[in-house]
């Protein structure tokens, strides 16, 4: 790998636009002028027009926009205006006047803080021709102390317009920074590679080691040199690319090639010689962007679905993954303990499961491992609520197939209630209740953790998600959303907020006869919003805390609104007995069957009535109105056949 110039081809910018700052006098118009003519001017006007140079100025073949700006303060909208639509800045100072210098550090580099100014700096040094040379001071020493305070400096060069000295050197710079950024690849305080773009080589050498024997074979480092720079690599060159990894890092060579550890180590060691066009170069022949993630038109194009329609995990990915998870489960005890599941996502920018909503949501082993079910059930609640993050990392960590093939789209649940049967295998069941009703004990006890007395409120939605094995069919993925109670009003605003529920539950505390108000009052809230909006819910009621003494009236009580709305019996459990009841089967049964348990509120059945009454006056008006017209038309020949006989 002796690397090569990146070419235009690979790139994403069509230009690159720099912009020009610094004190009054300290040389911007003259450096723009030079670099555009290649010849120092005579007459340099106050402030130049954008200036342009061509593509093939430079290598990477894109050409550049010069925009110069003037630092009088009656200027400044204008300047802070073109800093926005910068792509890069070049801040000058000027060598003979060391005010200019110190003006670097205490003016313009915190305002472009200040402007959040967000792209490479170049700081240059114009007028090198009238530098005193009785107090030669290195570069390196004037311009260290500022780099280490202010990071977002790229790099640093001195130049002379009026002698033709590294004028073109400057724009080069900016240009490269723009287009092979140091930032996303190397930290510069610990002088390694960042962990994304680690993550993003070791993807690209497992895709490059074809025989999957943990090294690049010469012929497997040739085709890689091919595929990145178009050229391919002499065996002299192949020999000597190893030999300065082994001498540096003796395991990045082994008998079969070159190690990963090799692979990361010459990747560094082009960074810190300044060489980041190979990297940059390799890392887009893969489809990667400045981000260090896959560019949008290598990852499938947004999934395009109605809002009662959901994403699942089809056969072939379910497969895959399954075989995914025998592959990282290196001590074969049939769980991903939390290293193996880093190693499993280390091709991908970064572990999507670290956070929420993925975090803690399925069950863990005794020793906190993933079992394969509560892996396949994490890439099912990433699939429902996130469809194109889990088609991106399954591209990541190696599914090579049709990613419309990875997925599948489900049918309308409406249609669903038409044919009285649903064909999902992941169901999303919204948890309602009142306060302390039980709703984070009963997600607790469906991925297996423990019962606690400690009672904590819930601030923020929370999931938990399983495979259930319902009676006389296959497992189904359930997924259970706790909506905390503060956040029922933010949610059911949101005309379109049930599309996305298979089935609502509704908890209260059984021995409480205000949580039990509570969550009836919730039942005809949601039952309410879905008869206005059309995305009807069936609806279960759970009456939680079945081994403390049930509140006076609650059989009574229960029956009665059970029966008006026209849905099953609250159904009794005990999280802190492990008495359930079933619970998780009914619901996944009652998400089987939407056209059933759908809860009817009195206002919808008005409405309905209403409806009724509508259509049968309707029908008696257009049955009068024909017989009307039949009896017109009689009339009408009657009078016909009267005037003809007489």
């Amino acid at each position: 790998m002796v690397g090569s110039d990146g070419n235009a081809s690979s790139l994403s910018q069509n230009s690159v636009r720099v912009v020009v700052v610094g004190d009054h006098g300290t040389g911007k118009s003259s450096l723009i002028v030079t670099a555009a003519a290649q010849a120092f001017p005579s007459n340099v006007p106050p402030l130049l027009p954008p200036t342009h140079l061509p593509a093939d100025y430079y290598p990477d073949c894109v050409p550049l926009v010069i925009i110069d700006t003037s630092s009088s303060p009656e200027n400044r909208n204008k300047l802070t205006e073109e800093l926005g639509k910068a792509d890069a800045v070049v801040l000058t100072y000027a060598c003979d006047d060391t005010a200019t210098l110190d003006r670097l550090s205490t003016f313009w580099l915190p305002e472009l803080r200040r402007l959040e100014v967000k792209v490479p700096v170049i700081v240059v040094g114009c007028k090198l021709d009238l530098r005193d040379d009785q107090q030669p001071v290195s570069l390196e020493q004037v311009m260290s102390p500022i780099m280490q305070q202010f990071r977002e400096i790229e790099t640093c060069i001195e130049c002379s317009s009026l002698n033709l000295i590294q004028v073109p050197e400057v724009f080069y710079y900016a240009q490269k920074a723009v287009l092979h950024p140091t930032g996303p690849l190397f930290d510069q305080e610990t002088q390694t590679l960042k962990p994304r773009c680690v993550r993003a080589l070791k993807r690209i050498f497992i895709l490059c080691d074809h025989d999957r024997d943990g090294a690049l074979s010469d012929a497997e480092l040739n085709d890689f040199q091919v595929k990145c720079f178009n050229a391919p690599l002499q065996p002299s060159e192949i020999v000597g690319v190893k030999r300065v990894v082994q001498e540096k890092q003796p395991e990045g060579v082994n008998s079969h090639g070159l190690t990963l550890t090799g692979f990361l180590f010459l990747h560094a060691l082009f960074i810190e010689k300044g060489r980041l066009e190979t990297t940059w170069t390799v890392l887009r022949k893969f489809g990667y962007n400045n981000d260090i993630k896959l560019k949008d038109d290598l990852l499938p194009v947004p999934i395009k679905r109605y809002p009662d329609q959901s994403v699942e995990l089809t056969t072939e990915a379910v497969e895959f993954l399954t075989g995914i998870f025998c592959l990282f489960d290196i001590d074969g005890d049939g769980a991903l303990r939390p290293a193996e599941v880093d190693d499993l996502f280390s091709t991908a920018p970064e572990s999507p499961w670290g956070e929420a909503p993925y975090k803690e949501a399925a069950e863990k082993t005794a020793l906190g491992g993933l079992s394969v079910d509560g892996f396949l059930s994490l890439w099912a609640l990433m699939t429902l609520l996130d469809p194109a993050q889990s088609l991106a990392n399954l591209i990541y960590i190696g599914y090579a197939g049709d990613p419309a093939l990875a997925i599948r789209v489900t049918r309308k649940r409406r249609i669903d209630r038409k044919k009285q049967q649903s064909e999902r295998n992941v169901f999303q069941c919204f948890v309602f209740g009142p306060k302390n009703a039980g709703k984070s004990a009963l997600l607790n006890s469906f991925i297996g953790r423990p019962f606690s007395e400690i009672y904590t409120s819930t601030t923020n939605e929370r999931f938990a998600v399983n495979l259930v094995d319902p009676i006389g069919g296959s497992k189904k993925t359930l997924v259970l959303r706790e909506i905390p109670g503060g956040a029922v009003k933010s949610l059911l605003s949101n005309k379109e907020s049930l599309a996305a529920c298979d089935i609502a539950v509704f908890l209260h505390d059984s021995s409480d006869e205000s949580s039990w108000k509570r969550a009836t009052e919730l039942l005809v809230e949601v039952a309410s919003h879905g008869e206005a909006s059309g995305f009807e819910v069936p609806c279960l009621i759970v009456a939680a805390k079945d081994d403390l003494d049930t509140y006076p009236k609650a059989i009574q009580d229960s029956t009665r609104v059970s029966q008006d709305m026209g849905i099953e019996a609250p159904i009794p459990v005990s999280v802190k007995l492990r008495d359930y009841n079933s619970i998780f089967r009914r619901i996944i049964t009652a998400a089987e069957h939407p056209h059933l348990s759908i809860p009817e509120t009195e206002a919808g059945k008005n409405r309905k009535h209403y409806n009724r009454l509508l259509n049968r006056s309707l029908m008696f008006v257009s049955v009068g109105a024909a017989v009307t017209l039949v009896g017109l038309a009689a009339y009408r020949v009657y009078a016909s056949r009267k005037n003809t006989s007489s």
